[in-house]
């Protein structure tokens, strides 16, 4: 093309600058390809293997695709996965509206003291998430100071939260609440970002407070929720940590805390089957993005970028 200089490295000078550049990012790259691609690779290709190291013969024989078959054919993989999806279905919503309000009230103008606030908010997040598990299921005992506030609302049997069918996921949600500082900082940045003359030119106009939200923050700041909706997603499918460490994974109440990752993990590690816990790894890769490219589908409908199109 005309007036375009196609030329790459053409004398000594950029030469040596594009070898120091290569040996600069020499460690990343090895990380990347050590940890990463190196172990993406692996798992993929001993889905297609029976590695599995129980049994007197450890053998490592090829097989095909009758893992993936396995899979289709598993009521715990599937049942877990129903696990998965109706946990989602409550603690995806709160978590991205409950720290949307409580950012909403912290940028209000009207809060008085709001950076104590906001490092109040934040500082569970920087607390080790283990002992703040163990700390709620002190909370949440049965004598616990959860069911002393609720007792004086005259309710004499105290809820076996942690231990109830019915309230499982209310707990676990309400645990998931304690961390919620990194998305709380995560919109107050967008937040800041809406243009102060948007809101005074709808006062101007006589636009309340929740006409200026609904016509004006919420619209700017869907990049933001976008952005948390996606990292929501994922998290969610991947949700682990907190019934590993309360029931160590046995999916106590009836079976309710049996989460897809909590299979995958005792498929490595408990009946070291290296070769379907990798299958299953990708079934939840691929999971995680059909779900990810269709949310990036609808963004053209409700996403706004300044500066761009909805």
């Amino acid at each position: 093309m005309r007036g375009v200089n196609v030329r790459l490295f053409t004398n000594k000078r950029e030469r040596r600058e594009a070898q120091w550049g290569f040996i600069f990012i020499s460690p990343w790259l090895i990380g990347l390809t050590v940890f990463y691609a190196f172990p993406i690779v692996a798992s993929l290709l001993l889905t297609f293997f029976d590695a599995s190291l129980t049994g007197a013969s450890r053998s490592f024989e090829f097989i095909g695709l009758d893992n993936w078959v396995r899979f289709f054919g598993d009521p715990q993989a599937w049942n877990a996965l129903g696990v998965t999806f109706r946990f989602i279905l409550i603690a995806l919503p709160v978590g991205i509206l409950v720290p949307l309000s409580v950012a909403l009230i912290l940028n209000s103008k009207a809060l008085m003291a709001p950076g104590t606030f906001r490092v109040l908010w934040f500082l569970p997040y920087v607390i080790p998430f283990v002992a703040g598990i163990i700390g709620w299921t002190g909370v949440m005992g049965q004598n616990g100071p959860l069911n002393t506030l609720i007792s004086l609302f005259g309710i004499e049997e105290p809820p076996l939260w942690v231990n109830d069918p019915t309230l499982i996921y209310p707990a676990l949600v309400l645990m998931g609440i304690w961390g919620i500082g990194s998305a709380i900082v995560i919109y107050l940045s967008g937040l800041g970002s809406v243009p102060t003359e948007l809101y005074e030119a709808a006062t101007v106009d006589g636009a309340g407070w929740w006409a200026s939200l609904r016509h004006i923050t919420l619209p700017m700041i869907t990049p933001v929720i976008f952005y948390t909706l996606i990292l929501g997603v994922a998290g969610s499918l991947q949700y682990f940590l907190v019934p590993q460490v309360l029931n160590g994974g046995n999916g106590n109440p009836e079976g309710t805390t049996s989460f897809f990752n909590i299979y995958l993990f005792k498929n490595f590690f408990t009946y070291q089957d290296p070769s379907y816990g990798a299958t299953l790894a990708w079934v939840l890769f691929i999971i995680t993005l059909g779900l990810s490219l269709i949310l990036f589908g609808t963004q053209k409908r409700w996403v706004y970028y300044a500066g761009g199109d909805k």
